[in-house]
């Protein structure tokens, strides 16, 4: 049973590794790419099936036992957001499909998009800090490759910076790795939380736990989101989607992951600083959705409103608020995907991105017009939608630690949030109409099959809460619980 952990990483890199021999081959890739990525989804859901109902799984690779060898750990939290990513990765590359190009196609586009899910997943589920760096990396260089594939001006461009600051922050990754290794002498994150309790939180390791935390910032865009705007709006619509999705939402796995596992002996000092920073980040996020007025850089901001939305409820760091980060976490992944699917669509059926240059499009596209409705009902947390239930959760976990300026900047945020996106909506879908018949381009079944599927996933999220919520307890208690995944892996 252990064995199925790895496979939600090695289906996708052995079937990369296939279709870079096959890319002349676009039938056959796209094949190849869908039935990989739905066999990933149902073994990883079956194993959350089995931690549910056994408790966490570990793989030993090698045989060697922790702390000694590499390991893979697979609990609730880790296994949604492999079903998610997966799930997603397929629907966005449905739209690619059609949108992304036979020219980009036979430029290993479909093996690029599995190595960067290989890296996603990887770190999900690594039970290892080194190994959890390697995953970065594997998911970074896949993603460098993705960002400047067509080699537009405005894709180099973002390419540079983007690339310029990922090499910097996995430099500092090494660094922090390096000096935790030197303090504890492990790598195995159950061994490392095992011994931080034993020697106790001390300066030195108060202060290697922020420069973590400023790592990982830097790849959630947690307040260091500077190069957020021009990386997420420069490549084509389905690569931006993956990139709204899923990139941030690693680095903000890791943050969760490390300050509910191993930092979490001096919260006056680290989760403090996660709550000023998340609040920062929905202050700045909320200026930028509204500052601009086209829909690549409204849509940009808004995940940055949603990283601070997330790690506000680590701050705030009751059960309640971890349990509503995580079910928000995966509303935002999914409902992101959704947004730069719809905004990508736009753009491309309209040849512009900017809102004084539209007007009309819902008698042109009603459908696409209501599906962007929805979605912003959806992250403006109205309900039945599956934004409606995270931010409720948090919400209540700031009332009960009595995190009032939290909860008010959560509240006003989620009002920008609603602010910049229906404002866009009636400037752009309503009044005359700027297309005419002759000008109208066609609205593809494949670009608007993703949008209905995940408007779906957001709607069922949110109204089927009771199916899900289970599994969302399990993966908090785990969070609140660090002894729960210790045991499960070092005295196992």
């Amino acid at each position: 049973m252990e064995n199925l952990i790895v496979l939600p990483m090695i289906i996708p890199l052995l079937t990369g590794i296939i279709l870079i021999f096959l890319k002349n081959y676009k039938r056959i890739q796209q094949w190849f790419t869908i039935l990989a990525l739905l066999s990933t989804t149902a073994i990883a859901g079956y194993a959350l099936y089995w931690v549910h109902n056994y408790g966490i799984l570990r793989l030993d690779m090698g045989g060697w036992k922790p702390p000694f060898g590499i390991l893979f750990v697979a609990d609730g939290f880790s296994l949604l957001l492999v079903i998610t990513s997966t799930i997603i990765t397929i629907l966005t590359l449905i739209h690619a499909f059609t949108s992304i190009g036979e020219w980009r196609e036979r430029m290993y586009f479909y093996p690029l998009v599995l190595f960067l899910l290989t890296g996603v997943n990887g770190s999900f589920l690594t039970g290892d800090i080194f190994n959890l760096f390697v995953c970065f990396e594997v998911m970074l260089l896949s993603s460098y490759v993705l960002l400047a594939l067509g080699g537009t001006r405005i894709q180099l461009k973002a390419s540079i910076v983007y690339v310029a600051i990922n090499v910097l922050s996995s430099w500092f990754f090494l660094v922090a790795i390096a000096y935790l290794y030197r303090v504890v002498g492990t790598l195995n994150m159950a061994h490392i939380a095992v011994r931080v309790d034993e020697l106790g939180q001390t300066p030195i390791l108060t202060v290697i736990a922020i420069v973590f935390l400023l790592v990982f910032a830097l790849k959630a865009g947690l307040m260091l989101y500077f190069w957020i705007p021009g990386s997420y709006s420069a490549p084509p619509t389905a690569i931006a989607a993956l990139f709204g999705a899923l990139l941030t939402k690693v680095g903000v796995y890791a943050i969760i992951r490390i300050f509910t596992l191993i930092f979490y002996h001096e919260p006056n000092v680290t989760h403090t600083f996660i709550g000023i920073l998340a609040i920062l980040t929905m202050i700045g996020g909320s200026i930028g959705a509204v500052a601009y007025s086209d829909l690549r850089q409204i849509v940009t901001y808004n995940v940055v409103i949603s990283i601070g939305f997330i790690l506000a409820g680590l701050a705030v760091a009751t059960d309640v608020a971890i349990e509503g980060s995580i079910y928000y976490l995966i509303h935002d992944m999914i409902v992101k995907a959704l947004l730069f699917l719809i905004a990508g669509t736009i753009i491309q059926l309209t040849r512009t991105a900017r809102m004084d240059k539209m007007s009309g499009l819902i008698g042109n596209y009603p459908i696409l017009g209501w599906l962007f409705f929805l979605a912003m009902l959806s992250l403006a947390g109205i309900p039945p939608f599956s934004g409606f239930i995270g931010k409720l959760l948090i919400s209540q976990g700031a009332i009960a630690s009595g995190s009032y300026i939290t909860l008010a900047v959560l509240i006003i945020s989620g009002l920008f949030v609603l602010y910049s996106l229906l404002r866009f909506f009636l400037s752009c879908f309503w009044g005359e109409t700027i297309l005419s018949e002759q000008q109208q381009r066609p609205l593809k079944k494949s670009w608007l099959i993703p949008c209905v599927a995940l408007t779906l996933c957001t709607f069922m999220l949110g109204v089927g809460t009771e199916w899900f919520v289970d599994y969302i307890k399990d993966a908090a208690l785990v969070l609140q619980n660090p002894d729960i995944y210790i045991d499960a892996v070092v005295k196992k």
